[in-house]
């Protein structure tokens, strides 16, 4: 099994990042490789069980499912249902924690998944450098402004 772990930390207190990152539906305002997003059968997006179907900027299309959501641990996971990465398995969670000498985030991104082991070095690389680094990146620098 790969596992891909990503952290920094954001200069805002968890709440502000929080209301950014709660929404299921809202990878495109804050993650630089969504194009768009949408939560089918118009279920809410903090529904756990909820599926949002979204396009990437090159033009791959993903599908996962809201498996857990706590505003109490300011954490949610998801499980991937469908997506040309070739990734079995594939469960992520997302977590948001106090920096308490300082009002900031500790934010933490990190997945399981099975994968073609010919395959699975270059994808722990791929998701943990072209997904979650560059999420956690563009969600630090909106925070930096």
């Amino acid at each position: 099994m790969a596992k891909v772990y990503v952290s920094t930390t954001i200069p805002a207190s968890p709440s502000a990042v929080w209301a950014v990152v709660r929404d299921f539906n809202a990878l495109p305002k804050w993650a630089p490789f969504v194009a768009e997003s949408r939560i089918e059968q118009n279920r809410a997006s903090d529904q756990v069980g909820c599926i949002r179907n979204f396009r990437l900027k090159d033009g791959g299309r993903i599908r996962e499912q809201l498996m857990q959501l706590s505003d109490y641990d300011l954490s949610f996971g998801y499980a991937i249902l469908e997506s040309p990465m070739g990734v079995e398995n594939y469960f992520a969670t997302f977590k948001l924690s106090p920096v308490t000498d300082v009002d900031h985030t500790f934010a933490e991104w990190q997945a399981e998944f099975d994968a073609a082991p010919e395959s699975e070095d270059a994808l722990v690389a791929q998701v943990g450098r072209n997904v979650f680094a560059a999420g956690l990146a563009a969600l630090k620098q909106r925070f930096s402004r």
